[in-house]
């Protein structure tokens, strides 16, 4: 048996102190109370179940849209594991029908994966004047094939989101794909307040990567951004420091008149764990001082982990460690419908996240 005794332990939604954690064999075998004459091997600062990400394009050199197949999926969710994130969506971008359908054929195949949490399917159905990276000669209205797509993925019993643009798809198909249980964001959108208001009222659940690929708010035109920020709806973020100023990313989640409703994302592509470029519709995306750009410099998603993004929203954001830990777990379940995570009797050592005082991962290396 081996001992990790934290000084905090996320539980229930709250750091706990005074707490031993046992393990044996790569898994958890008890939590409880620490005595006088505990000798652990770790003691971290913080220890907490890994990081949920519902929008990871992509790891270990990977993408989703260059491999719908089971290895493509087993790849991008066993590199995130190993960087801190032990719950994964892997996200399937703009694309076509055929690469939709073998997405959905290679998810229900992989289904029962460990770390496997679901799928995101962002696009086809956004504004092409927010397409951001997504190839505009594939964005297209809403159709029967995704309708199809959709409830195949459904009916396996397979968490989905679909991101759209709400200002192109009517009120009642949004209402038809909530009541199938699909979990409808809207992003990559020129929606104004009163159309993204009518799809929160039709089942709209939320926004993904907010503030980017949407209007911005102004004093006259307040838009998504101000309906987003005044909503109950949960809203995905991405704190690497380039899609998002900090002081935004703190105005954000201070102005939600709900608590626990703003989460965590990546938008990680194939470069975590993987080479630092790779190819997208045929252009090379490349890392360049610590973010993705394509050959004109434009943002092409996100080249970070969940970890740092937490650390990220502690010292740059200035948010409480409680506050985002939960943006980093909790959250982002609960936006899916899911259950939280625990560190509990059973979890297995690589779904824990062991973290220094600098809020940085520690190698759970308790087995020899």
């Amino acid at each position: 048996m081996r001992l990790v005794c934290p000084e905090f332990l996320w539980r229930d939604g709250a750091l706990h102190q005074g707490q031993a954690v046992e393990i044996e064999h790569e898994t958890v075998t008890q939590v409880r109370d620490v005595r006088a004459d505990d000798m652990p091997e770790l003691r971290p600062h913080i220890l907490m179940p890994a990081c949920t990400d519902l929008q990871v394009n992509g790891a270990g050199g990977v993408m989703l849209n260059s491999e719908p197949t089971v290895a493509g999926i087993a790849q991008i969710v066993e590199t995130q594991t190993r960087l801190g994130t032990a719950w994964v969506m892997p996200t399937l971008i703009t694309t076509t029908t055929e690469v939709m359908n073998a997405a959905c054929d290679a998810m229900i195949a992989a289904w029962g994966m460990r770390g496997l949490l679901g799928m995101h399917i962002e696009g086809p159905h956004l504004n092409v004047i927010r397409k951001g990276t997504h190839n505009a000669e594939l964005i297209r209205p809403f159709e029967d094939s995704t309708l199809d797509i959709l409830r195949c993925l459904r009916n396996a019993g397979i968490p989905v989101m679909l991101t759209l643009a709400p200002e192109l798809v009517a009120d009642h198909v949004i209402t038809e794909l909530a009541d199938m249980g699909v979990v409808v964001f809207a992003g990559h959108t020129m929606a104004d307040f009163d159309e993204t208001n009518a799809a929160l009222n039709a089942g709209l659940r939320g926004f993904t990567h907010l503030f980017n690929a949407m209007p911005q708010m102004t004093s006259r035109e307040s838009g998504i951004i101000a309906a987003a920020l005044a909503s109950d709806g949960y809203a995905g973020i991405i704190a690497d420091g380039h899609h998002v100023a900090w002081e935004m990313i703190a105005l954000a989640c201070r102005a939600r008149p709900t608590p626990g409703r703003m989460f965590l994302v990546s938008d990680a592509m194939s470069t975590i764990g993987g080479p630092d470029h790779f190819m997208l519709y045929g252009e090379k995306i490349s890392v360049k001082d610590g973010a993705l750009v394509n050959a004109k410099g434009s943002l092409a998603g996100a080249h970070i982990d969940m970890v740092t993004s937490l650390r990220n929203m502690i010292l740059h954001v200035g948010i409480t460690p409680q506050d985002a830990i939960a943006m980093a777990t909790d959250i982002p379940n609960v936006a899916m419908r899911l259950p939280t995570k625990k560190i509990e009797t059973g979890r297995a050592v690589q779904e824990c996240l062991a973290l220094d005082a600098g809020y940085k991962r520690i190698a759970l290396d308790v087995e020899q």
